[in-house]
Formats: C-alpha cells, sequence, structure tokens
C-alpha cells in the first residue's frame, strides 16, 4: 500500500497508511483534525482495503454525535 491513501466511507474521508507496521486512519472530514485510529496486524502488513473498510465504518458507528469523540 502507498503512504497517505484515501478512503471514503459513510460519506467521510480517512486517510490510510501504513506507518511502523500499524494501518492508521486519519479522520480527515470529521469534527476534531487528525482524529482517528490504528490496527496493527502480527505481521506488520496492510490490511485488505474491505478490511479497512470495515474497520472504518465500524470506528464511525462507535462515534457519539454530540462529541464527534468516541462514546465513553
Amino acid at each position: 500500500m502507498r503512504e497517505g491513501r484515501i478512503l471514503i466511507v459513510r460519506g467521510e474521508t480517512f486517510e490510510w497508511s501504513l506507518r511502523d507496521g500499524a494501518n492508521q486512519f486519519a479522520w480527515l472530514s470529521g469534527p476534531h483534525a487528525g482524529y482517528g485510529f490504528a490496527i496493527g496486524r502480527t505481521d506488520g502488513a496492510a490490511l485488505a482495503e474491505e478490511e479497512a473498510r470495515d474497520h472504518i465504518a465500524a470506528f464511525l458507528g462507535e462515534i457519539d454525535p454530540t462529541t464527534g469523540y468516541l462514546r465513553d
């Protein structure tokens, strides 16, 4: 995977990159600049695109619409 790939999931834009063996997702269109998450694999490889999209959708499903952050 090349650095800084853009994925759009549920109308939201994320930058997906692989750094230090972790798949990192920065929520570019979200209310808080740079907010996102990371997922590591034991082999340090990039996720398949469908896996990445599924993780982004799950992340968005956990966002509190009032705060724009993950629910407690």
